[in-house]
């Protein structure tokens, strides 16, 4: 699964990376949090765009929305035939920015946060689903979710699953909704090779949303002792957000 994950790239980098014509200028993000707003990249009249949606995707069919569960992440297995991503499959598949994420491993009783990243470091892509979810006065809520499939051999160790991560020669295929239907999209949705990432133990203070800098990515000294991460970390509430949860500008 992916709970928390960094945006340590420049807005120049990740332009680069993604081609969209917007020239966002936002900070680096080490800690970002469910519900709160992430960047990505979709198809807009055949461009690429740069648009912030809350992470936590709601389907269209929602009738009320504080009674839906949040859904953070899509398992790879059920985006075609389940009801809460089949839409989104078809019609609205997107690119989430990232630099990093954490995975928690269990030992003893007490959860170690990890970062994963590519080895040769950078920006990189998870595949996504967005919607639109509209309200009974009209109103508008972009979400999204992160895509995951199972694990491969380098993060089997630390959990059974990881988000896809898509290479950039699949960014076109993945974002093409006109003309690659779901079922030719669902075949990228794979591991990443298993000599592409690396990951290493961090502090337990990424385990806290409002903790937000560059200490969180630094390796954790040999020999320091890990803290129990709380449920929170691995599966957070769809409750509102705290007030000392940051914004992405």
């Amino acid at each position: 699964m992916c709970g928390r994950y960094v945006i340590t790239s420049s807005p120049a980098a990740i332009r680069a990376l993604f081609g969209y014509h917007e020239q966002p200028n936002f900070p680096p993000r080490y800690n970002v949090a469910p519900t709160q707003p992430i960047p990505i990249v979709r198809l807009a009249e055949g461009k690429r765009q740069f648009v912030l949606m809350r992470w936590g995707l709601i389907p269209a069919w929602v009738k009320d929305p504080k009674a839906f569960s949040l859904i953070i992440n899509a398992r790879s297995d059920s985006v075609i035939g389940k009801p809460a991503f089949r839409n989104a499959m078809r019609r609205r598949r997107c690119l989430i920015p990232a630099d990093g994420f954490y995975e928690w491993k269990e030992s003893g009783g007490r959860k170690q946060p990890y970062l994963v990243r590519l080895k040769k470091s950078g920006p990189f892509a998870f595949a996504g689903l967005w919607e639109t979810w509209t309200g009974p006065n009209g109103e508008e809520l972009d979400t999204a979710a992160i895509v995951t499939t199972y694990a491969n051999r380098t993060l089997a160790v630390l959990h059974d699953r990881m988000p896809v991560i898509l290479p950039p020669e699949a960014f076109d295929l993945w974002l093409d909704t006109a003309n690659v239907d779901a079922q030719t999209a669902a075949a990228l949705l794979v591991p990443a090779r298993d000599d592409v990432l690396e990951a290493y133990e961090v502090s337990s203070a990424v385990n806290r949303a409002a903790n937000d800098d560059a200490r969180l990515i630094d390796p954790l000294p040999p020999g320091a002792a890990a803290e129990p991460a709380p449920p929170t970390a691995a599966k957070p509430k769809a409750s509102n957000k705290s007030s000392d949860e940051p914004t992405l500008f």
